[in-house]
């Protein structure tokens, strides 16, 4: 080989060596630019989450009505298959008030809704009562489907009062249906689904109350002695 290529290969590799380390310390940059935004920002982030998660929850169940610390008191739905395709994180949140069982808020599924899964999530008083129903996610059509959001209609507003026997059996469902639940105007599919689901959740928490409110009966009494 030359001595004139020796060189230029000599060059060549020499700048190839050199773009590389820049690319390489670029790369490493980067990657500490965005693990340290996300140390600094990962808490405010946690926090911006508990609020909303927070909000929703004093939705459907006033904060006058508990005194525990809602967000940290939660257990383990059993036979959560009952409340609908939930997720395997979902929890359970249990209220107190001056350390007696007051409420629940559940997560709960419509599986059947117009186009797919209707994310709820229900308040219920230990007496069965519920306190109020809010709708997390849908893919519902809007201007049809979406009269379940507060922000579009108050029908799901109607839901707060009534228990398994204020409608009775009869009365859990859409008027269509003969039930006492009023629906859409060309929209069934969508307030059916919210219904059915309502008085699914009621009929669980009327099986499982007891062992719900003792586990975080127990989980409760741990923190006051942490504390």
């Amino acid at each position: 080989m030359s001595t004139e290529k020796l060189q230029t290969s000599s060059v060549l590799a020499k700048a190839i060596s050199k773009n590389s380390l820049t690319l390489a310390l670029f790369a490493l940059l980067t990657v500490g630019l965005v693990s340290f935004t996300w140390l600094m920002t990962k808490e405010r982030i946690a926090e911006q989450i508990r609020l909303s998660e927070q909000k929703a929850l004093f939705e459907v169940l006033p904060a006058n009505q508990f005194d525990n610390k809602l967000l940290d008191t939660t257990v383990i739905p059993p036979e959560p298959e009952l409340l609908g395709p939930i997720s395997e994180q979902a929890r359970v949140w249990v209220a107190f008030k001056q350390g007696q069982p007051a409420a629940v808020i559940l997560p709960v599924v419509a599986p059947d809704g117009y186009n797919g899964r209707i994310q709820l999530l229900v308040g219920i008083t230990r007496e069965g009562v519920i306190t109020g129903v809010r709708v997390v996610s849908h893919k519902e059509t809007p201007g049809l489907g979406d009269d379940i959001e507060t922000r579009v209609s108050n029908w799901i507003l109607d839901f707060t009062g009534k228990s398994l026997l204020n409608p009775e059996n009869d009365g859990w469902a859409v008027e269509k249906d003969g039930g006492d639940f009023d629906q859409f105007t060309g929209a069934t599919v969508t307030p059916r689904a919210v219904v059915n689901a309502v008085y699914r959740a009621l009929n669980w928490f009327d099986e499982y109350r007891t062992q719900v409110f003792a586990e975080a009966g127990e989980q409760l009494a741990a923190q006051s002695k942490g504390d």
